[in-house]
């Protein structure tokens, strides 16, 4: 699982039938203080995420395991907006 902070969204008129009706968006990878890296990926959004939240991604094959996006041809899912992180040290 990743942390990512939604920038955008991503909007393409063609695309794969397994996609329809599914929102993409567009995530900066973020380190567990919110503070950005240098990686993005194009997510299938499954929680109703907006610009600016703060989001938990499942990447890869577990991706493809949520209900709505069995099938389609995705590495990344938005699973979760994140309330809070707590670290013990």
């Amino acid at each position: 699982m990743i942390f990512a902070k939604v920038v955008g969204s991503v909007v393409a008129t063609q695309k794969d039938e397994n996609l329809y009706g599914m929102k993409l968006l567009l995530c900066k990878e973020v380190d567990h203080h919110g503070r950005p890296l240098d990686t993005y990926h194009v997510a299938v959004d499954a929680v109703q995420a907006g610009e600016g939240d703060f989001v938990l991604l499942s990447y890869g094959s577990s991706a493809r395991m949520t209900e709505m996006t069995r099938n389609a041809p995705i590495d990344a899912v938005v699973m979760a907006i994140i309330d809070d992180v707590q670290i013990v040290e």
